[in-house]
């Protein structure tokens, strides 16, 4: 049977009763049945509580500049699959989707004397095993690869990296991987490999994540320790490790976290090895931009803001934004998250920025979607509680528009279910 790539992903949608179902035995099992073993001559994992998109992305724009072929997986999308998987700086084709999920596939249920079980695969894992295969057909010298939940269970680590990276480590999915950053961190320095370069951009990384890589060996390279960064002026900053000073422009990405990304991005090509020339490095910086991340449109004078922010540490880095970038009028926001997430704790983390609150279900998000009163009732006792409340995201955008007034800002945010609504009513 021949299916288009939308078939495909409303197939692999429904073939694994989880969602998430963390886990490498299965994913392992098909890729060894694929002969999947390196995706690249080199290969970057990229993992982390927030920033880990923004990380994958300066890593790539630099390599690129360097002259490197490179692939880069990154995860969820906006508006299209496509955007997961990109080669050589173009995003995947559907064409080129579908001959890897028919690769995955054919390996799945392959029958073998030894092993005559057709493997369940979730979405996601589905989604990688097509990405790597894509990757090893393409030739690269370089593949980057981003976690897509914790590491050290996650489908991505089944491919032992030369580099890995830890952006942050904070409380998100607790039901997953812990309660607090000890435990979460474990989870993510699972991406680590003996003897390998590890590179940390926090600069208090919890106890459990240097233990780890004291326990195998892997050499840590920590923000503001190993590698630092400053700005310099409004236009430059300075990165600087014990063999290299580099003066650079300033990112295009807004926002306070840009910086350390970026900075972490630097280490973990430096960590390769490789000759990294400091014009590849400045244009590399200079020319990534990410959807999604504060990103900006301008509607009757009046600026609209969206940003896939969903827990309490992507808040701050919101509301140290705002404080560094004030709007002439109000600040109205937007705001949509899903049921697992901790939204009382962002709406704390933004509240003395925010003058007015529209909540907004996201029921199309499946069964980690709230309706808007419920999603309410779970922020009673917040500065957000007696916001507005509209059935969806494009409703409440629609209602904030309505009440702006020029020189207002309209911060839309929650989670990357939010952003796709936000864009696709910004058309």
């Amino acid at each position: 049977m021949t299916r288009s790539l939308a078939q495909w992903l409303d197939y692999i949608e429904r073939q694994h009763p989880q969602s998430i179902a963390l886990g490498l035995e299965r994913v392992r099992a098909v890729a060894q049945r694929m002969g999947l073993q390196h995706p690249a001559r080199r290969t970057i994992t990229v993992a982390g509580t927030n920033g880990k998109g923004s990380t994958v992305a300066f890593i790539e724009a630099i390599a690129r500049a360097a002259g490197w072929r490179v692939g880069a997986y990154t995860s969820p999308h906006l508006l299209a699959y496509n955007e997961r998987v990109r080669i050589d700086g173009t995003v995947a084709s559907d064409a080129e989707l579908v001959a890897g999920f028919d690769a995955v596939e054919a390996a799945r249920v392959l029958r073998q004397a030894q092993d005559d079980r057709d493997v369940p695969l979730t979405y996601f894992e589905y989604g990688t095993l097509a990405a790597l295969w894509l990757f090893q057909r393409a030739r690269l010298d370089l593949a980057v690869l981003e976690v897509g939940l914790g590491g050290r269970l996650d489908a991505v680590n089944l491919i032992d990296a030369d580099v890995a990276v830890v952006t942050t480590v904070d409380i998100d999915h607790v039901d997953w991987l812990g309660a607090d950053r000890e435990a979460i961190g474990r989870e993510k320095v699972g991406i680590a490999r003996a003897w390998k370069p590890l590179v940390l951009g926090e600069d208090d990384p919890p106890s459990s994540v240097l233990g780890h890589a004291y326990a195998i060996g892997a050499a840590t390279i920590r923000a503001n320790c190993d590698f630092f960064f400053e700005p310099v002026d409004a236009g430059h900053w300075r990165w600087r490790d014990v063999g290299r000073c580099d003066l650079l422009p300033l990112p295009r990405l807004a926002g306070p976290a840009q910086l350390r990304n970026a900075a972490t991005a630097i280490a973990a090509l430096r960590a390769l090895g490789k000759p990294l020339s400091r014009a590849a490095v400045a244009r590399g910086v200079a020319e990534v931009q990410l959807p999604g991340r504060l990103q900006r449109f301008e509607r009757d004078g009046v600026a609209v803001v969206v940003d896939v922010g969903h827990n309490p540490q992507a808040a701050r880095e919101l509301a140290a934004w705002l404080r560094q970038a004030p709007a002439a009028g109000r600040t109205h926001a937007v705001y949509a998250a899903l049921g697992d997430k901790d939204a009382a704790g962002v709406v704390a983390a933004l509240a003395d920025r925010i003058d007015r609150w529209y909540l907004a279900g996201l029921v199309e998000a499946g069964p980690r979607g709230l309706a808007v009163d419920a999603f309410a009732q779970r922020l009673a006792g917040t500065a957000a509680a007696a916001g507005e409340r509209h059935a969806d995201v494009a409703a409440a955008l629609q209602a904030a528009l309505a009440q702006a007034r020029a020189g207002d800002r309209i911060l839309v945010f929650g989670s990357f279910h939010t952003v796709t609504a936000a864009l696709t009513a910004l058309g």
